[in-house]
């Protein structure tokens, strides 16, 4: 990306953090129309759309993004936000699984090997049994039976 689209994003980004929503989505359809495959830009100009309420172009661009990045958490968590907004329960519960879903994937990295060092810890031997008191000192709490 050039310095100039990323001054671009980054612009359209401050827009949209200080509450221009307009702005943002101007600024994000021009990187867009420079660099078609600007998956954050995409994925925020959605979010743009759903800020101002248009939840119908929210859920368009929205789709854009599923197709560019299908197993983004985020992309399925402002599907479900607009298709909500716009009262389609059905599908927003879908999108909200499948961000769940996209979310646990993520969370998927196979476990480290164990290593030789962990295997003799494992066959270290267990602590002696700790003496417990037998006579227990009294509980003020408690009221006593007279």
């Amino acid at each position: 990306m050039t310095d100039e689209l990323q001054s671009q994003y980054d612009d359209a980004v401050f827009a949209y953090t200080t509450g221009d929503y307009a702005s943002a989505a101007a600024g994000f359809a021009a990187v867009l129309a420079t660099e078609p495959t600007h998956f954050e830009a995409q994925l925020s100009l959605g979010m743009a759309y759903y800020r101002m309420e248009d939840f119908t172009r929210a859920i368009e661009e929205g789709k854009k993004a599923e197709a560019m990045n299908p197993n983004e958490q985020r992309v399925h968590t402002n599907l479900s936000l607009a298709y909500m907004r716009s009262g389609d329960k059905e599908t927003a519960e879908h999108h909200g699984l499948q961000a769940k879903l996209a979310g646990w994937r993520g969370n998927m990295e196979a476990p480290g090997a164990v290593t030789e060092e962990d295997a003799l810890k494992m066959a270290e031997p267990k602590p002696e049994d700790i003496k417990l008191p037998t006579k227990f000192p009294d509980q003020p709490w408690k009221k006593k039976k007279n």
